[in-house]
């Protein structure tokens, strides 16, 4: 199937192998959206490699900066204002929450359940519009700046409220979404027990993110960020590794998401947005990682110059991909495509890197 497959948003390749309609091996091969972003970005101003990242994703665009702005930080010891970084929060979670719901949408399509699908599309529209007027765009808003955020980004009274609104908008509608879904026997019977990963393949395969959560582990990123230390939310976990632990781990994580927006909301602390005191200097190699729509997210690189060098991009995808080479094992060929899409893919994510190999003649 592929590189380009009805149910599939960004071109791939699967070659599945099978015996009586039963998948005994598959193949997964990304490269199709391949651009060479890191490499690209070797040798760029740091500014501009920053605003590059954003680039590599459409869905998860705005992580990908605040986690290239944080290996900067960090290399350079800048302590940004606690506004921007609850700012920055807000931003990261309203962009969870537009992924799931993009996920949960795809998936319902995948299954064959339009009108599921354009409900949520649309639900997702309240969310597309708060990050527009935030920073500026329905996709790559370019908030996170080295130092805290952009003064486009801030927050007042009036936009304040529109979030507030759009919380309770969403809330409200990811429930009844919810309530008609699991209440479905029809669906609950088409997703449940299809291509599951266990909690010991999935730490031996090292997915990440929801997908590993929805196997039973109970491992979220943002608890090792410091920045999230004010806020309170639950690791949402499943226990059987398939579609259906993977539809709903993205469900109750929106709920977590508005939980800790609101928070940040209700918490904001006054003060300057900016730290522009720094001064630039070279570094040695620095890494961040953040936890990303997808799972752990990796960045890093070392400054010279104020240009960036040796960067590394690891997105979450790479590993939730592979694994699921492995989760269709086993099962009919009609379910391949929904144990393929329950790890919520990003090929372009994916497909980022270069590698210059030496040939000898």
């Amino acid at each position: 199937m592929g590189t380009v497959h009805s149910a599939a948003i960004e071109p791939y390749r699967v070659r599945l192998f099978v015996e009586d309609e039963i998948v005994k091996d598959a193949e997964i091969t990304v490269g199709v959206n391949h651009r060479g972003v890191e490499r690209i970005m070797e040798g760029l101003p740091v500014e501009k490699a920053n605003s590059l990242t954003e680039k590599i994703c459409g869905i998860c665009s705005g992580v990908h900066l605040w986690n290239s702005v944080l290996v900067a930080e960090k290399g350079l010891e800048i302590e940004i204002p606690e506004r921007a970084s609850y700012i920055r929060i807000i931003v990261g979670e309203l962009e969870r929450i537009h992924s799931h719901l993009l996920y949960l949408a795809h998936g319902n399509e995948v299954l064959g359940h339009e009108t599921f699908s354009m409900r949520l599309f649309y639900i997702r529209e309240t969310v597309m519009e708060l990050l527009r007027m935030i920073g500026g765009n329905r996709v790559q808003y370019g908030v996170p700046i080295i130092g805290g955020i952009r003064p486009r980004a801030e927050l007042d009274e009036m936009k304040i409220q529109k979030i507030r609104e759009g919380l309770d908008y969403i809330e409200e509608k990811v429930k009844g979404f919810a309530d008609r879904f699991t209440s479905d026997p029809m669906i609950m019977s088409r997703i449940t027990g299809v291509c599951p990963l266990s909690r010991k393949d999935a730490l031996r395969l090292a997915v990440t993110g929801p997908t590993l959560r929805a196997t039973g582990v109970e491992f979220d990123m943002r608890r090792e960020m410091e920045c999230y230390d004010p806020f309170e939310f639950d690791i949402i976990t499943e226990n059987d590794g398939d579609v259906k632990s993977n539809l709903l781990v993205r469900v109750f994580e929106i709920f977590e998401s508005v939980k800790i927006i609101r928070q940040a909301l209700d918490n904001l602390p006054e003060g300057a947005i900016v730290d522009r005191s720094w001064e630039m200097q070279d570094t040695n190699i620095t890494k961040s990682y953040v936890e990303a729509p997808r799972g752990t997210l990796y960045h890093s690189y070392a400054l010279e110059d104020g240009r960036v060098r040796n960067v590394v991009i690891r997105t979450p995808s790479m590993a939730n991909i592979g694994a699921m080479q492995y989760a269709l094992i086993g099962h009919h060929i009609t379910d391949a495509q929904l144990g393929i899409v329950q790890c919520d893919p990003c090929f372009t994510c994916t497909d980022r890197a270069i590698e210059i190999v030496n040939l000898k003649r």
